[in-house]
């Protein structure tokens, strides 16, 4: 065991970790500003806002210091180290760095997108003094539009931390950002004619502590203190990354990563951070619809649609039991597909169920690149071809139903010697939408169901749509590609009349009371073996339930 003492208390480390004293000082609550150090990125120690009183512990118990204050991120923690962080020289030289970065910073909080969760005005509040010395007027720079295209730069709010220019170097590898001149004229831009587009660019912003990088995507639309975040899980692809959904009057205005190292690490991309636009598509379903006897199909409510389902699935059961289907999207959480499954086993053992499409783009896209926009390195970020989130978590419900996972175009071909006269099918592909030969094939079957989010030509061909949910919109649980069971959180009510998948799914199962996720993951783990891992409550970090050689990429390197 090691022993650092930090101030008036003593930590204790296990032989073999590495950690600097920013790290060390935050596993005893106590916090060391800092505006260039990361956990996933080079040290430079450019900011000085770290800086701290540190020695080391002799074997006779006196100790010796250090003269000079050290910035604390590039001081690795050992046996007997001693930190200082609240002396007098450590609080004279936080005021002093402080008033430094501020001197050309101009006072524009009252229209910074990032007031509220800016660290100049925490540090400032905690650390800095409460007036300038400053006479002189503040050096003025032009703003940068052209950075990217989802991103704009306020040249004057920068504090040249680097922050961003070495993620587009070591994270996404794409090295479009760069420091140019020298001195006080030292700016950040772009090399002509490569803006910072690639598909990881939007974590600059969450990256700079200042407000100097914005996302041109959610720039004056709300101010961060009206947000009320919920943590979920990203549906863009089998990755499963953790992310912060942010709404206000039941409004998403933007997603944020949220830091898993089980999952991936402390960033996402751009096709997840931005792809949630459908939640408030103009074509959103807000009332389930029925098909009258005149071929139009129109509002209904929930007691009839749900009843005219039900007796649908169960007059074609009855006929012939392989002849009612089930198709489960990849997109569904796993107490949905187990709610669905229930449904068509009470019809009958032999009602057929099937995985609905998973679509599939390319291969694995993996940062960071080279100059040739190949993967080169370790492995720090990695964007999956596959576009779903659920894939295993819905098979491993199929299998425990039927013992084998039917896919779609394989359902699609057996309908020619066992055809369909009611199908049940589940959506929520959003961008990925059913292709045209796809809702051909269907058309042709018998009655069909839809349960999905949005307008399609597929609802335009159903019996009975039901208005359905975003991920933002219900409870449950994903697994990613990795084995790893995690919980989505509601952060927003549906709009109209539509409702979570879940609630539709257990009034149709006709059960009694309200859907809780929690309290069915309990029962799913009792009745399905290959789901025996899952819990109740799964934690911030999720639970990883499956086995697999697949392992989920680590975007921390403990200050590299």
């Amino acid at each position: 065991m090691l022993t650092v003492q930090i101030n008036d208390q003593q930590l204790q480390l296990e032989d073999g970790e590495s950690l600097n004293a920013i790290q060390a000082a935050q596993r005893v609550g106590i916090e060391i500003p800092q505006y260039c150090w990361h956990p996933t990125l080079t040290v430079v120690a450019s900011c000085r806002m770290c800086l701290i009183e540190t020695g080391q512990r002799k074997a006779d118990g006196s100790t010796d210091m250090v003269p000079k204050l050290v910035p604390g991120c590039q001081l690795p923690v050992k046996d007997g180290t001693v930190i200082i962080t609240n002396s007098p020289r450590v609080e004279q030289a936080q005021k002093a760095t402080l008033e430094y970065l501020l001197l050309n910073h101009p006072l524009d909080c009252p229209v910074c997108d990032q007031a509220g969760e800016c660290f100049l005005q925490d540090y400032s509040y905690r650390f800095g003094r409460g007036h300038t010395r400053l006479q002189e007027p503040k050096l003025l720079r032009d703003d940068k539009d052209h950075i990217g295209d989802q991103i704009t730069l306020f040249t004057d709010r920068c504090v040249m931390c680097t922050r961003c220019v070495r993620f587009t170097r070591e994270i996404s590898g794409t090295a479009e950002l760069q420091v140019i001149q020298r001195g006080s004229h030292a700016e950040i831009d772009i090399f002509p004619d490569q803006p910072c587009n690639n598909k990881l660019a939007g974590n600059v912003v969450d990256l700079c502590p200042v407000g100097a990088l914005c996302s041109k995507d959610f720039l004056y639309k709300q101010r961060v203190w009206w947000l009320q975040t919920t943590s979920s899980v990203c549906p863009g692809c089998s990755s499963g990354c953790s992310i912060h959904v942010e709404q206000n009057n039941e409004v998403v205005h933007r997603l944020r990563p949220r830091v898993n190292l089980q999952a991936q690490g402390h960033y996402i991309c751009d096709e997840g951070r931005f792809g949630w636009k459908y939640i408030h598509s103009p074509d959103r379903i807000r009332a389930p619809q029925i098909r009258g006897t005149d071929g139009i199909l129109s509002n209904s409510n929930w007691s009839v649609a749900l009843e005219t389902v039900r007796q649908a699935m169960s007059g074609a059961a009855k006929q012939s039991a392989e002849s009612a289907v089930g198709v489960f999207s990849p997109w569904m959480t796993i107490e949905e597909a187990y709610l669905l499954a229930s449904f068509l086993q009470v019809l009958s053992p032999k009602t057929r169920m099937a995985l609905g499409p998973v679509p599939t783009i390319g291969d694995d896209d993996v940062y960071p690149k080279d100059v040739h926009g190949k993967a080169s390195g370790n492995p720090t970020f990695v964007i999956r071809a596959e576009k779903c989130p659920n894939r295993r978590g819905v098979e491993a419900v199929l299998r425990h139903f039927r013992g084998q996972v039917v896919g779609f175009d394989e359902l699609m071909r057996e309908t020619a010697r066992r055809p369909i006269d009611a199908l049940y099918l589940t959506g929520g592909y959003d961008q990925h939408r059913w292709t045209g030969e796809q809702v051909d094939r269907l058309k042709q079957l018998g009655f069909l169901v839809v349960q999905d989010i949005v307008s399609s030509p597929l609802t335009a061909a159903a019996n009975v749509v039901l208005a359905a949910g975003s991920f933002a919109e219900k409870d449950g649980t994903f697994v990613n590609h990795a084995g790893l069971a995690q919980a989505i959180r509601r952060s927003i009510r549906s709009p109209g009349e539509a409702r979570p998948d879940g609630r539709i799914l257990w009034e149709l199962c006709g059960r009694t009371g309200l859907f809780h996720a929690g309290k069915l993951r309990e029962e799913i783990a009792k009745q399905i073996p290959e789901l025996g891992r899952l819990r109740s409550d799964l934690g911030d970090d999720g639970v990883r339930i499956f086995e697999s050689a697949a392992e989920p990429i680590l975007a921390a390197t403990n200050g590299r």
